[in-house]
């Protein structure tokens, strides 16, 4: 399993997790068993869960904060898992450059999202890169 292929498992899981309202591990694990077992990107898969368990809420309101006035209930299911995803690669995944998990999420919102899905996904994720930047800069430099 390419690494493409486990984004598109992984945002999987964040979409049957927020419809069903699941997010514990048993849940995630499940879904593991059913659709990815043995894969060469199992490291990828468990770095996820940690950042998922750990920081949604963090995730959920840095998405928030980027969406300008649109609260997170208001987001299609599919395309808060893709920005999900995105942005806990953004934040927490520092091998990972910011520029694919954009790309890749872009791509994602293509094949799953609605019409306008790319141009949201890729309009929020930018404020959040650009966010991080911003957090990341010495003012007295």
């Amino acid at each position: 399993m390419k690494r493409r292929e486990a984004r598109e498992r992984f945002m999987q899981i964040l979409f049957q997790m927020e419809a069903q309202q699941d997010f514990s591990r048993a849940e995630q694990e499940q879904f593991l068993k059913l659709y990815v077992e043995d894969t060469s990107q199992s490291e990828y898969f468990e770095r996820m869960q940690c950042c998922v368990e750990e920081h949604l809420g963090e995730l959920d309101a840095k998405l928030e904060a980027a969406s300008e006035n649109w609260k997170i209930s208001r987001f299609a299911k599919v395309d808060l898992a893709i920005l999900r995803l995105a942005a806990a690669e953004i934040f927490y995944l520092d091998d990972i450059p910011d520029s694919v998990s954009v790309n890749e999420a872009v791509e994602l919102a293509k094949k799953f999202g609605g019409e306008d899905s790319p141009r949201f996904v890729n309009g929020i994720l930018g404020k959040l890169v650009r966010g991080k930047a911003d957090e990341t800069c010495d003012p007295r430099d």
